[in-house]
């Protein structure tokens, strides 16, 4: 990564908005470390990538990140803020990986905001519908069957009536190790127990149902964590619980991509890993809560949508 990227990112996912208004600092704080994690995200994948062997002679070659800006376009026009897509495509390791970063504000319509408010009760937002939402997303489909997909994301949300973060990060193979299962959970639990007793057992089990490809009764994968309307009063706590998450990540499936990323592959598995990918598809654009909303507040569709595998089958 360039030097100026390192350094914070865009302009549009460093700064939290052109509105004065509350919580302005904490806004500030939390856009701009989901902007440092984007960094580091997309160096430790461009680390891994370089290191990657070459299975297939005539696979990928791309080894780094290129970068697009993108702009959240509301009904009514203006300002709304937008962010930066960071995307690798065609490595030896990654397939297809995103990593997201944005900051949007503005007025709600109405389908996104019935969305939040049969989720929250958030007093006087039928009065005074702005909102404030920051965070960064990633997922990554990768060339190997044996090195399993993965999603992650944390966002902080702000409306007159309240705010919130949310977030959660899943592993998806489509050939399971049961010690890869392990050891991604192992490293969750860990991050979690710091904050709260008993915390990731109830984050764990949130993920398993929100996981779930229901017309499939399936889950998409092997689970995770998964959290929304996080608001304990302690902003500070909430947000260093964030914070703990997406190092955590990190932590988790490193390792496990390093270990599987040389292992062969026959033609049966690359077959599998099509089939599962289907399910990834299904889950996220039937259920998924953020490719709903982003789609229905107007932000970029193929930022929205850069979670969607390059290549997958169905029967």
């Amino acid at each position: 990564m360039s030097d100026a990227r390192k350094g914070g990112g865009t302009d549009a996912a460093a700064e939290p908005s052109a509105q004065a208004g509350p919580m302005e600092a904490e806004k500030a704080s939390a856009s701009g470390w989901f902007t440092q994690l984007r960094n580091k995200i997309c160096s430790s994948f461009e680390e891994l990538e370089r290191s990657c062997p070459a299975l297939d002679p005539g696979g990928g070659r791309t080894s780094a990140f290129g970068y697009k800006s993108t702009k959240r376009v509301p009904a009514e026009g203006g300002d709304a803020g937008g962010g930066e897509m960071a995307m690798l495509r065609n490595g030896r390791l990654f397939e297809k990986a995103g990593v997201n970063v944005s900051t949007v504000f503005g007025r709600l319509d109405e389908a996104p905001a019935r969305m939040l408010a049969s989720r929250k009760r958030m007093p006087g937002f039928e009065a005074d519908s702005r909102f404030w939402a920051s965070g960064v997303s990633v997922v990554a489909h990768m060339a190997n069957p044996h090195v399993p997909a993965v999603h992650f994301n944390t966002r902080m949300f702000w409306t007159p009536g309240g705010w919130w973060f949310g977030g959660g990060t899943d592993l998806n193979p489509c050939i399971e190790y049961p010690e890869d299962t392990a050891e991604f959970h192992r490293v969750l639990e860990a991050a979690c127990e710091r904050h709260e007793r008993g915390r990731y057992k109830r984050l764990k089990l949130w993920a398993d149902e929100y996981f779930q490809v229901r017309h499939r009764k399936r889950a998409r994968g092997v689970g995770g964590i998964f959290f929304d309307d996080l608001n304990t009063g302690d902003w500070d706590a909430d947000f260093a619980f964030v914070r703990d998450v997406g190092a955590a990540f990190l932590e988790a499936f490193i390792p496990i991509a390093r270990r599987r990323m040389g292992q062969a592959f026959e033609r049966g598995d690359r077959e599998a890993q099509l089939a599962h990918r289907g399910l990834y598809v299904e889950f996220n654009l039937v259920y998924d809560r953020g490719t709903r909303f982003g789609l229905e507040t107007g932000h970029d569709p193929d930022a929205v949508l850069m979670s969607l595998p390059p290549l997958a089958a169905w029967p």
